[in-house]
């Protein structure tokens, strides 16, 4: 047992780690995988970077023996940043370590079981944290009924964020907890009419969650910033006030037909080229990146069909690929939220971390813990860090497009 646990150890700091990491930086979506990882810019706990803006004053034109420009330098805004705590944590029963301990090929898979286990999950949930806010908002309540026999059901706004096996709360607006809705366990599913049967108490009253959201276990405020944040109309921004800093507020036009070339709703090369522009003409800032949902990417694709005979596939990063737009890969993603596509500048994002991910060592470097009064064992994976847009100006979003 002793030798069993010292072998899972290893395994897991030398074997494991690399991989693991390789396959959450850059194999688990399509954005994340454009998005630079970098440690400078963290002081302690936090990210504090000069952003710069505008131009330098220094210029102008005069005579031959008049008075030299006055000197103006750059403008900067200091951009402050708490880093995340992001976790992934695998449990193997004592049970089950003895049962292979005799057997190396069965613990080999059934580390690997795991390991898998914790790559799907954290696919998942980074995924959509790229794509959501800090709060961490998975759906909104639209309504729910009485509990019976330790099962809710609850129907919400969209099921996108969510899967069967989560551990959720109910939240207001302001994150403050429904009592007795907490680490409630997603059961099922029926995602055409968007309903989610959760297990709970029976002490949970219906208008008790009325304009309540879900939000993954004690985690409302403490996820990642992702692009709701960035494209938020109000409000402030890694410490900034949006109101005090005009170059903060990205392009986001709702999409609006050209009546003399195209019907309400659907997307075209020209309104795509209109964000385009926008951003290079008004923030110097080129687009290298579109992603969308799958109707919207399907709704597009019926567009070139209609004008095109051929449609160039690009291969990404990671594995992925894309269709192009003039040489910009356009690609969807499960997590995009429908009827949306955003025009994205990847070179002005930055994964600001501590370091990569890390399993939290114990005494002697073990990564591998009894928990405490439990006949199991955990290891946990970390990472603290969060993301920063550098230029939120030399980004776009065009929303109301029709999903096909």
């Amino acid at each position: 047992m002793v030798t069993t646990l010292s072998n899972a150890n290893n395994a897991l700091k030398e074997v494991y780690l690399g991989v693991v990491s390789e396959q959450l930086n850059t194999a688990i979506n399509p954005l994340l995988a454009r998005i630079k990882q970098t440690t400078a810019d963290v002081w302690g706990k936090e990210i504090r970077k000069l952003a710069p803006y505008g131009l330098n004053g220094g210029i102008g034109a005069g005579t031959e023996d008049g008075d030299l420009p006055t000197a103006s330098g750059n403008n900067y805004a200091q951009f402050v940043l708490e880093l995340k705590n992001l976790y992934g944590r695998i449990e193997i029963s004592d049970k089950a370590i003895r049962a292979s301990e005799n057997n190396a090929g069965a613990f080999v898979n059934l580390l690997n079981a795991e390991m898998e286990g914790l790559v799907r999950a954290s696919s998942f949930n980074f995924g959509r944290m790229l794509y959501g806010s800090s709060k961490g908002f998975l759906a909104k309540i639209v309504s729910n009924t009485a509990p019976s026999s330790g099962v809710m059901e609850i129907t919400v706004d969209s099921v996108k964020n969510l899967m069967e096996g989560m551990l959720v709360d109910v939240v207001s607006s302001s994150g403050a907890k429904t009592t007795g809705a907490t680490a409630m366990k997603v059961v099922s599913i029926d995602r055409a009419s968007k309903k989610v049967k959760v297990a709970c108490s029976g002490s949970i009253t219906q208008s008790a969650l009325a304009d309540c959201y879900l939000v993954v276990q004690d985690s409302y405020g403490k996820e990642l910033t992702g692009l709701d944040d960035i494209f938020a109309k109000t409000g402030t921004l890694y410490g900034l006030t949006r109101a005090d800093y005009g170059w903060m507020q990205p392009y986001d036009n709702a999409l609006e037909a050209d009546s003399s070339t195209i019907t309400t709703g659907s997307i075209s090369d020209i309104i795509m080229q209109r964000a385009v522009d926008e951003l290079e003409e008004n923030a110097d800032s080129k687009v290298d990146f579109i992603v969308c949902s799958a109707g919207v990417k399907r709704n597009y694709q019926e567009y070139l069909a209609s004008y095109r005979s051929n449609v160039d596939v690009l291969d990404l990063a990671g594995g992925f690929k894309a269709i192009s737009f003039n040489g910009i890969p356009v690609v969807s993603d499960r997590f995009a939220p429908a009827n949306t596509m955003y025009l994205l500048n990847t070179k002005e994002f930055n994964l600001h971390q501590l370091c990569d991910w890390k399993w939290l060592e114990g005494e002697g470097g073990r990564v591998i813990k009894q928990n405490e009064g439990k006949p199991t064992y955990s290891a946990t994976l970390v990472k603290y860090a969060d993301i920063i847009c550098n230029k939120p100006s030399g980004q776009a979003r065009l929303t109301n497009i029709t999903e096909s």
